[in-house]
């Protein structure tokens, strides 16, 4: 799960959220600012995963090639 800060920085902002979900949020006593933040966090997280796979896509499949041609180095080393 990613990480919410939990600075007393915060900063008023306007939103525009799906009616049914802030009705059912309210129904549950959610903190809308606090759930918004840990959704905002996660979809961070996720974006900054993908962006380092996209940026490291050429490094992951020659590492991955050189596996498949040579197998894992120190294999033989490996108990199981």
């Amino acid at each position: 799960m990613a990480r919410v800060a939990t600075s007393s920085h915060r900063k008023a902002t306007n939103l525009s959220l799906d009616i049914s979900l802030l009705e059912q949020a309210r129904a549950l006593d959610i903190n809308i600012s606090r759930a918004c933040e840990r959704g905002l966090a996660e979809q961070i997280a996720e974006t900054r995963a993908a962006r380092w796979r996209a940026e490291n896509a050429e490094a992951l499949a020659s590492s991955n090639e050189y596996i498949e041609r040579n197998g894992l180095p120190l294999s033989g080393f490996r108990q199981f």
